[in-house]
């Protein structure tokens, strides 16, 4: 069957999950809709909310340069992408539609990092792979994404459904916490203010780039 045309990034990522559907199990699809419950009702991982001060981080990107959030926040806004990794169909999507915005993004004298805990390497990859004009940057150990209240440990038995699909996040993230951030999107002003926070348990739901527009559109 021809993939259909997409008139957003909801559309590709309702068909994405039907297409997956058709060869997971039920037992491991009972452990994803188990471990977001679980998420959404633990009251971990709940974000910053809309009007905090955004915390500085120091991170390096896929090609080994360092980027501080305070010293690119001077030229303008700032959004902000938490990702779980490059074995995540849902973020490569999402990068995907936010690369076909970045000209615009750009334009509205804003920048564009996207964050995951993943290895150097593997973001390198990613890059190239979905031929990405943004930075990638490596958030080791979570840290970034900790102060961000984005960061949770998965549960033993849903690290070992991923490691029943072949997902080590130890081979990924270089690190065996088996961690990884909610994915999230924050948009923040020229003073470092969070003027949008947008986040969700569920990894198959993400913002629309084309919103993101709207909201640097007021900003600039």
């Amino acid at each position: 069957m021809d993939k259909p045309h997409f008139q957003s990034l909801r559309e590709e990522l309702d068909f994405t999950t039907i297409q997956i559907a058709g060869f997971l199990t039920r037992e491991v699809t009972d452990a994803f809709t188990r471990s977001i419950e679980e998420l959404r009702t633990s009251g971990h991982a709940k974000g910053l909310p809309i009007g905090s001060i955004a915390p500085d981080f120091m991170l390096f990107d896929h090609t080994g340069k360092t980027i501080t959030l305070s010293e690119e926040i001077v030229k303008g806004p700032i959004v902000l992408t938490f990702f779980r990794g490059s074995w995540c169909p849902y973020c490569n999507l999402e990068l995907q539609a936010y690369q076909k915005q970045i000209d615009t993004i750009t334009s509205l004298g804003a920048q564009l990092f996207a964050i995951s805990p993943q290895s150097p390497a593997h973001s390198l990859t990613m890059q190239e792979k979905n031929g990405l004009s943004f930075p990638v940057l490596c958030d080791t150990n979570n840290q970034v994404a900790e102060k961000y209240k984005l960061s949770f440990r998965l549960p033993d038995y849903l690290q070992d459904t991923y490691r029943s699909l072949d997902i080590d996040l130890k081979h990924f993230n270089r690190d065996d916490s088996w961690t990884l951030p909610i994915p999230a999107t924050y948009i923040l002003d020229n003073q470092g203010v969070i003027r949008l926070a947008c986040l969700d348990p569920d990894y198959k739901a993400r913002m629309e780039p084309t919103e993101v527009l709207d909201i640097l559109r007021t900003l600039t």
